[in-house]
């Protein structure tokens, strides 16, 4: 019973969760303001594209078929306000690597502890 009880939870939240990720994603030509859009969250998330000059050179240089989507996720809140550990996810589809002709999607996830102020947190606690 509990089996059926948690399928029909599941298959509840679905559209809840396609919602989230259809949500319109903010454009960014600096991924720091992601950086503090997540800090600022109640959900500790933010999400974006990046834009701009830089952004073009990469998906030029890689002949990306897609934009570069960047999430952000709180992993920690630390005791110094406004800082946090942060995990930021690079993914783009499209992407051709030397030596390998077709085409794949391609991600890359960086963590890193971040202030508001752009500093690291004077303590990880």
């Amino acid at each position: 019973m509990q089996l059926k009880a948690l399928f029909v939870w599941a298959t509840a939240l679905l559209p809840a969760l396609a919602a989230a990720q259809d949500a319109p994603r903010m454009p960014v030509t600096d991924v720091r303001v992601l950086l503090i859009a997540a800090i600022d969250s109640p959900t500790g998330e933010a999400r974006g594209v990046f834009t701009g000059d830089m952004a073009k050179m990469i998906t030029d240089r890689f002949k990306a078929s897609g934009p570069i989507l960047i999430d952000v996720t709180t992993q920690k809140r630390f005791s110094q306000a406004g800082c946090s550990r942060l995990n930021v996810h690079f993914s783009q589809d499209g992407v051709v690597l030397p030596g390998n002709p077709s085409p794949q999607a391609k991600s890359i996830d960086i963590g890193l502890n971040y202030c508001r102020d752009g500093l690291p947190p004077k303590s990880t606690s």
